[in-house]
């Protein structure tokens, strides 16, 4: 895995980046068709057909892959079949099929090749891409695609290039330090796999140009200050001003230290919050 530069031939084509695609099996693959579904583009539309999320719009046309995060079937080996690209992650994934025949999709950790086997297991090795409770897994070790409740699935470090950190064991509970520095308490008996989640250059690639945020789906982005009164707060003025005010939303609400994150039960599991370098 690596990123691709281009010759300048071209402004955008001067800084543009891309990944290599090295980890991916064979390029011209196409997904387990039993394994995707059909993805509707909403355009950023809600279900009256106004816009609820600005911005959003066109995009390539997608599939979506089925992975698997509750790793559910137990103490069956797996062979990975090949790594493939996903393009509803930024992680790439692994085609994996159990000895009697079944097959998933599961995200790729650094290290996992085709022909590597894994299992989900309450006492697997420590190797990249087997699943077992956090209770069994020594501290210090590197685990993706942690759960948050027993048998709900992964959420936690999921990403390309991430991974999240044992720092200790007490009380029913395992001690996380998760990528953005934050320090939670999780319940011992939530899985998680081993390793960090592959494509480590994804941080490092640059889009260029664009165009090709468009094929991301991303419609261009207008700032309050450019627009009128009548459209945006911070709207209006002569020359570039910057509305004569604090920073603020479209519906008025501050965009700057103005705390928003709704208080839910597992804040009592926080033991730090994330260092103010990542914030």
């Amino acid at each position: 895995m690596g990123v691709k530069a281009f010759r300048p031939t071209t402004p955008s084509r001067r800084t543009l980046t891309t990944s290599d695609f090295s980890e991916i099996t064979d390029r011209r693959r196409r997904p387990e068709k039993k394994l995707t579904q059909a993805k509707k583009s909403t355009g950023g539309r809600g279900t009256q057909g106004r816009i609820s999320v600005r911005f959003h719009g066109g995009g390539h046309k997608q599939r979506y892959r089925l992975v698997d995060f509750r790793r559910r079937k137990l103490d069956v080996p797996a062979k990975v079949v090949a790594i493939e690209y996903d393009p509803n992650r930024s992680a790439r994934i692994a085609l994996i099929q159990y000895v009697d025949g079944e097959k998933s999709y599961i995200l790729a950790p650094v290290g996992l090749v085709a022909g590597s086997v894994v299992v989900s297991s309450q006492s697997a090795d420590i190797q990249p891409g087997n699943c077992l409770p956090l209770a069994n897994i020594p501290p210090g070790t590197f685990v993706h695609a942690v759960e948050l409740r027993p048998g709900r699935g992964a959420q936690l470090a999921r990403s390309a290039g991430v991974s999240a950190q044992i720092m200790a064991r007490e009380g029913g509970y395992v001690l996380l330090r998760l990528p953005s520095g934050e320090l939670r308490k999780v319940l011992e008996n939530c899985r998680a796999s081993i390793g960090q989640v592959g494509n480590v250059e994804h941080e490092n690639v640059v889009i260029g140009k664009a165009g090709r945020s468009r094929w991301l789906g991303r419609m261009p982005h207008n700032r309050g200050v450019s627009m009128n009164p009548v459209d945006h707060p911070l709207g209006g003025g002569e020359g570039k001003t910057s509305g004569g005010r604090h920073p603020v939303t479209p519906w008025g609400k501050p965009t700057r230290g103005y705390k928003t994150r709704r208080r839910t039960n597992s804040d009592k599991l926080i033991v730090q919050r994330r260092s103010k370098k990542k914030e």
